[in-house]
């Protein structure tokens, strides 16, 4: 089939409106009202994601007489927990190999942890009416190169070595049974351990069942500053001061008010599209039948879905860090990427020329440098927090709610004596090494893509540090 023009390609965008696919529902819950008065309570939890939704409601549901407040600077869900792809995975660790590097010896129990959290999103979605679309689909890692269908074995063989099964190695026939694209060469299907999700319908799930259970939830209230108040804390907002016994952050990558973990975490922007609905004919042309999620296994990646009512996301491939660090609404959208997403989405599904794109949008994800979440305590142990999730947070920021509450209870549990959650992430370097690293890291990821998955001198310098970068 010949390539897509360039002008087809362009055109594909023009009536792309600038927003999450997800957030523009009729749905969305209206906001709860700001807090304008001094408060109180056991806990206090900042952040109105998942991260501090599923807080909230695991400590309501540990103990239904604790008085729990809720703060949130905007609206519940409407930061990344509102605009990610959807894809809700068991693995607490980024993924088999980065769990393999980083934490070997307890990779089996990171692992079973992982699979009883995604168990219990699912029990939970569906004892509190959550009207989220779950799907129990699993998620395919494409190869598109010859090499990537190489590393897809080897790492097969070493899961199926240590006992991990569940996932099916597919060549090129047997995937392009399932969705077609002349750039597949095969995949490794893990087909239980992923659901795919409407992530906002989640969030403003999570946020009913908080309010259901008692929590009290402030919108547009930001946390300003937090400090030592008698035997608990304060935390003063816009209108008013919350005084808590404990106090749990969930705001990822917005800056802590544990100034000290700040160089733990940079922001990324990744970037979204979202079509619009595939026609019987174009939906029979590419398969997909069983929606599972994709992700292709290149360093600059794309992760794609099809939705239940059959458009397809397809996001990824540019990571933006901009320079200093520096979180600004302008960098939520970036049309040489939209248009760069295009020109990829119409290589892999050549047989969709034509479709338009209705929604185009991104934001930044908190990132650091293990990949997966770090958590700790400040305050003599009066606050905790949970962050770095990178791509994570639809599935582990739940487990990280259950960490956040063990270390807030002072007693030792099974999480809280794991070595991921006991080491922390290697920082960031101060500017300009940060950007200058950063820069010189993706250079090299999107060259190593070129060669064979050959990794240069720089990149086998992180991975020997532990810095093993992906995009």
């Amino acid at each position: 089939m010949a390539p897509v023009a360039m002008r087809s390609v362009t055109r594909s965008l023009s009536e792309a409106l600038p927003v999450s696919y997800w957030l523009d529902d009729p749905g969305k819950p209206a906001p709860q009202p700001a807090l304008t008065s001094d408060e109180h309570c056991d806990l206090l939890v900042i952040g109105g994601g998942y991260s501090g939704l599923w807080t909230a409601l695991l400590a309501k549901e540990r103990d239904p007489g604790r008085d729990v407040v809720l703060i949130e600077s905007k609206e519940a869900g409407w930061a990344a927990s509102g605009r990610n792809g959807g894809f809700c995975a068991a693995s607490l660790t980024h993924g088999f190999a980065n769990g393999l590097a980083r934490w070997p010896k307890e990779l089996a129990r990171l692992e079973e942890l992982g699979a009883q959290n995604l168990d219990a999103i699912e029990e939970a979605v569906a004892r509190y009416g959550i009207d989220c679309d779950f799907e129990r689909t699993g998620e395919i890692d494409v190869a598109t190169e010859p090499h990537q269908m190489e590393e897809l074995r080897e790492l097969h063989e070493e899961a199926e070595k240590l006992g991990f099964g569940g996932s099916v190695l597919l060549d090129r026939e047997a995937l392009r049974a399932e969705v077609d694209s002349p750039t597949f060469l095969g995949g490794l299907w893990d087909k239980d351990g992923v659901a795919m999700l409407n992530p906002a319908r989640l969030a403003w799930g999570l946020k009913q069942a908080c309010l259901d259970l008692g929590v009290r939830i402030y919108e547009n209230t930001r946390g300003l500053k937090m400090g030592a108040s008698g035997a608990g804390m304060a935390v003063k907002t816009p209108y008013g001061r919350v005084f808590a016994r404990r106090v749990a952050l969930g705001t990822n990558i917005f800056p802590s008010l544990v100034k000290r973990i700040r160089p733990l975490t940079v922001p990324v922007y990744d970037y979204a599209l979202m079509t619009e609905p595939l026609t019987p004919e174009q939906r029979a042309a590419i398969g997909w039948g069983k929606r599972q999620g994709l992700g292709d296994s290149a360093n600059q990646f794309h992760y794609f879905r099809i939705t239940p009512d059959h458009r397809i996301l397809w996001g990824g491939y540019d990571a933006i860090y901009p320079y200093r660090g520096k979180l600004d609404s302008e960098y939520d959208h970036r049309p040489e990427t939209y248009l760069k997403l295009a020109r990829h989405f119409f290589t892999c599904f050549p047989q969709l020329e034509g479709i338009r794109f209705s929604h185009a949008w991104g934001g930044a994800i908190d990132t650091c440098s293990r990949f997966s979440a770090f958590f700790g305590t400040a305050h003599s142990g009066k606050v905790a927090y949970a962050a770095g999730y990178t791509g994570l947070g639809v599935g582990a920021t739940r487990f990280g709610a259950d960490v956040m509450l063990d270390l807030l209870s002072g007693v030792r549990t099974e999480r809280t004596e794991l070595e991921m959650v006991k080491s922390k992430p290697m920082p960031f370097p101060p500017e300009p090494l940060a950007w200058t690293g950063i820069a010189l890291t993706k250079w090299s990821l999107a060259r190593a893509d070129t060669r064979g998955g050959r990794r240069n001198l720089w990149l086998k310098t992180l991975d020997r540090f532990g810095l093993g970068f992906d995009s």
